[in-house]
């Protein structure tokens, strides 16, 4: 029997009050056990250091807005907060860090900012670099000015990626001296809103998700300068469907055989196969995601399973993925947790 632990990033409205935990039993393919494993106020977005031994999570107090670091605790559900770096302004959306554990990387949507927060001897330190993104985009009210969705690490840690919806851009940077340096902008279609990208195991391909056409957006990926190149669009809804929809979450299988796509309104997970030879996708199915608003999902560390996070029905929902065919089967809904956002798990 395996047992991996969830962890569940959350709106703090309602009864949310922060970081829920759950456990996902693979044998009786089950969701259980969720409760509260920290208190803090609008931890949205979570991420896991490389070693798995801590949790960051944007967090807000008051008038502040920053990164919270937890320290995960062998085989016990609370996180033990470490440390905390706010300043004035929103909360972030979007935070991960480096594989060398030497710095974490925050994307602020309503600031249109990029911050890097170096990591010394284990604890988070206050923003070394702050890059802003200037512009707007055709939607007036989505892309009046800068909004970043996404910063990572590239697979190799080279660069970060931010993913801009604001501007309908996509930007390189560089870490130099615990300074971030901009390397390469790729602008996509205009409106189309860049939300979240996703890099196939070959690092030769990446896939971004768009929130306001609901689309992914196929790139070529250039390894030694870190630029992308446009080599294809698709929807990620049915051509009929008019009613409103927003992308929000891309995953792709360990194997790169299948890239997954959550769809807001639409209510459901896109399903596409890779061409190995060009990274092109072509569409084989949509899964509903038995309530309202899918946020986020994740794979599970075996891979034979996802866990979708609907915000709005609060729920999770269990799928039991085919790795053959990529299609998923529906094991279970009625999971509660309020507000969820995004989901992640420990790997061992």
């Amino acid at each position: 029997m395996t047992v991996y632990r969830g962890y569940v990033g959350t709106y703090t409205k309602g009864d949310s009050k922060g970081i829920y935990t759950f456990t996902l039993d693979t044998e009786k393919k089950s969701l259980s056990g969720v409760e509260l494993a920290a208190e803090v106020e609008n931890p949205t977005y979570v991420n896991l250091s490389k070693d798995q031994h801590t949790l960051y999570a944007t967090a807000k107090k008051g008038e502040l807005g920053g990164v919270a670091a937890y320290s995960i605790q062998k085989d016990q559900p609370q996180l033990q907060l470490k440390n905390i770096q706010l300043s004035e302004g929103s909360s972030p959306c979007y935070v991960a860090a480096s594989e060398d554990h030497t710095h974490v990387i925050a994307g602020y949507y309503h600031r249109g900012t990029v911050e890097a927060l170096p990591v010394i001897e284990g604890e988070l330190q206050a923003a070394s670099s702050t890059a802003q993104h200037t512009g707007n985009g055709p939607d007036p009210d989505r892309q009046e000015k800068a909004h970043v969705h996404f910063t990572d690490f590239t697979p190799d840690g080279k660069f970060i990626v931010a993913v801009d919806l604001g501007i309908d851009q996509i930007k390189t940077y560089k870490l130099e001296n615990h300074q971030l340096v901009e390397e390469h902008t790729l602008a996509v279609k205009p409106g189309s809103g860049p939300r979240h990208i996703a890099f196939h195991p070959n690092g030769k391909y990446a896939y971004v998700m768009t929130e306001l056409s609901n689309e992914v957006i196929v790139l070529d990926y250039n390894q030694e300068d870190g630029s992308f190149s446009i080599k294809q669009y698709i929807k990620a809804i049915p051509e009929d469907f008019t009613e409103n929809s927003q992308g929000s979450a891309i995953h792709l299988s360990s194997d790169g055989r299948f890239v997954y796509a959550g769809n807001r309104g639409h209510d459901s997970i896109a399903i596409f196969s890779v061409d190995p030879a060009t990274g092109e996708l072509q569409l084989v199915e949509f899964v509903s995601t038995e309530g309202s608003w899918p946020r986020d999902f994740e794979l599970d560390p075996s891979k034979q399973f996802i866990v979708a996070s609907n915000q709005e029905s609060h729920n999770l929902v269990l799928y039991e993925r085919n790795p053959e065919t990529g299609l998923l089967t529906l094991i279970s809904a009625d999971t509660e947790v309020p507000y969820p956002v995004c989901v992640k798990f420990l790997a061992k």
